[in-house]
C-alpha cells in the first residue's frame, strides 16, 4: 500500500510518499502556506495524483513524552485531514526528526536557502522511514 506522511509546520508542510511495497519513503514537496484549509487543499491534490491509502502525521511529543501545544495542533490538524480526505490518518512520533533532516542535510552539505526549502519534506521522509521500519519488524 502506498503511505504519505505530512511534518505539519506553521509556515511549511513537509510531504513524503512511499513505494507501493513500503519499502522505501521519498521526499515529494515543501507546502509553504500558513493558513491550515489552504494545506489541506494541496495535500489533497497530492492524494489525488499519489492515491495514498494512509497517512502518517507527525506527533511532535516533548522529550519527556508528554504532549505540549504542539502536539495537539497536530492532532486536531490529523482529524481535520482524515475528515476532509477520507484517508486514515495515524499519529506517528516525529521527536529529533527535524535534528535528523538538518544533521541528514550537512552531511550532504546543503545550506541556505535550499536547506530551508527542503528540510521538512527531508523530516516528512525520516518519520515516514521510521513508520515503514516500524511496521515492517512488528508485522512479519
Amino acid at each position: 500500500m502506498i503511505i504519505m506522511s505530512v511534518d505539519y509546520g506553521d509556515v511549511r508542510t513537509g510531504i513524503a510518499i512511499s513505494d507501493r511495497l513500503e519499502t522505501f519513503a521519498f521526499p515529494v514537496e515543501v507546502i509553504c502556506e500558513t493558513y491550515q484549509p489552504k494545506v489541506i487543499a494541496k495535500i489533497q491534490n497530492i492524494i489525488a495524483d499519489k492515491t495514498p491509502e494512509l497517512i502518517v502525521v507527525g506527533y511532535p511529543r516533548n522529550m519527556n513524552a508528554s504532549e505540549g501545544s504542539r502536539a495537539q495542533k497536530c492532532k486536531e490538524f490529523a482529524q481535520e485531514l482524515e475528515r476532509a480526505t477520507n484517508v486514515k490518518c495515524v499519529m506517528w512520533d516525529e521527536r529529533l526528526t527535524t535534528v535528523s533532516a538538518h544533521n541528514f542535510l550537512n552531511e550532504t552539505n546543503t545550506r541556505g536557502k535550499k536547506r530551508k526549502n527542503v528540510v521538512d519534506a527531508v523530516a516528512a521522509t525520516i518519520i515516514l522511514q521510521d513508520y515503514l521500519d516500524f511496521r515492517r519488524n512488528h508485522n512479519g
